[in-house]
């Protein structure tokens, strides 16, 4: 059989999981298809070659897929995305030094307390004239809506108190090694090569900040996909056998090793399987602790590309960019996620589908039945640390309430 070759672009990180692990178990061939990678060390670089047509589909940020639509930062040029690679996995990890002001090594802060002790470091260091700073992966990502949204809730301005710099994700323990910056924002497995080199100690997980934030998905050229719907369909099928093999724990061994060839992450077996399995080492020296949801994948609809989830990066975008709201950039943005291409790629499989494409955020304390399309769908607890809840239909009202420190 001939089978379709498609060039996905990726960074070497936990998260680009499911397309690789779509190709080496054979998902991806059940559907037609052969999976090229094309490894990258910045976000800047995916997202230029997926434009430029050197790649068909990439491991994206979420943010930045809508960032492009938008025409942040360059020509507005649409991308869809018609699944969600995961939610969460990232950690913020801070230098030793700033650590014996934060947390407890070994264990998890809360954010509210971690906060309220950087905001006092903050302060002290401004008398002697130093400055905190934080490196996120790109200006257009969840780190650094995350990192923000939590140190603005603990009166912190991201914009003023601290500096935030970009920095690739291959290189952040690196840079907290060498002292360019204090904190890391990034994804697995760079906060723990950082501890394991005895560089940084983890004190937060964005999940602490919100229990099921969008993270990674994957993206593509929108007019690519309107001209090929069946191959976006079928790309999303061999995704979602893929994310049921991940959670399957019988598989975390052989799926860390593969995800640590030298052709993918290049890395070490034991730190991604740490991940794999929500048990991250925190600190140098101390056991590893189970993260719940740490890294979500499958269960929940997890990969369901859900506008509201769209919505709240917009309305983030809007904050941090300090733009006016308008209505039609919130559809734009909206319109990235593509719920329908999910829909109609997983109806008929056993496989619950949510029946809405948008909901409250955050709005969710307990499992609660939610309305589906097919199977029977639980949601879990989806909480923001603040317990803020954001309906897109209200984003405008949603940003007035949001502190402005």
């Amino acid at each position: 059989m001939s089978l379709d070759q498609l060039n996905i672009g990726f960074l070497p990180l936990v998260d680009a999981a499911l397309p690789i692990l779509a190709q080496e178990h054979g998902f991806a061939e059940q559907e037609g298809l052969h999976l090229n990678f094309i490894r990258d060390v910045s976000w800047a670089s995916v997202l230029d070659r997926l434009l430029y047509g050197q790649t068909d589909m990439a491991h994206m940020l979420a943010p930045l897929a809508i960032a492009a639509t938008l025409g942040r930062g360059r020509p507005a040029k649409a991308v869809s995305v018609p699944f969600v690679l995961g939610l969460n996995g990232n950690a913020i990890t801070v230098s030793l030094k700033l650590a014996a002001a934060l947390a407890e090594p070994g264990l998890l802060g809360e954010p509210y307390s971690v906060g309220k002790r950087l905001k006092d470091e903050i302060a002290r260091r401004a008398t002697l004239g130093e400055r905190v700073k934080f490196g996120v992966v790109h200006r257009y990502s969840s780190h650094n809506y995350k990192l923000r949204y939590w140190l603005s809730e603990c009166g912190i301005a991201p914009d003023s108190d601290v500096d935030i710099v970009t920095i690739p994700p291959p290189f952040a323990a690196d840079a907290l090694a060498s002292s360019e910056v204090d904190a890391i924002c990034v994804g697995e497995p760079w906060n723990s090569v950082a501890v394991e080199r005895g560089v940084g100690q983890i004190v937060l997980v964005t999940a602490q900040i919100w229990r099921r934030g969008v993270e990674k998905v994957l993206a593509m050229p929108a007019d690519r996909l309107e001209g090929n719907r069946d191959l976006a369909e079928r790309m999303v099928r061999a995704l979602h056998r893929a994310a049921e093999h991940f959670v399957d724990q019988s598989n975390w061994d052989t799926n860390a090793a593969l995800l640590a060839r030298s052709q993918y992450l290049d890395g070490s077996p034991k730190l991604i399987l740490r991940a794999i399995s929500d048990q991250l080492l925190l600190a140098s020296g101390t056991d590893p602790v189970h993260v719940p949801d740490f890294m979500f994948q499958y269960r929940e609809a997890a990969n369901f590309p859900w506008v509201s989830q769209a919505a709240w990066i917009y309305s983030q975008m809007l904050r941090w960019d300090h733009l006016d709201y308008n209505a039609a950039d919130q559809t734009r943005a909206e319109q990235v996620f593509r719920p329908d291409v999910y829909r109609k790629a997983l109806t008929g499989l056993n496989t619950p589908i949510p029946g809405a494409n948008a909901k409250v955020e955050g709005g969710v304390s307990q499992l609660l039945g939610a309305g589906s399309s097919q199977g029977r769908l639980i949601l879990g607890a989806d909480p923001f640390f603040d317990h803020r809840v954001f309906d897109p239909t209200q984003l405008k009202k949603y940003l007035s309430a949001l502190p402005n420190p």
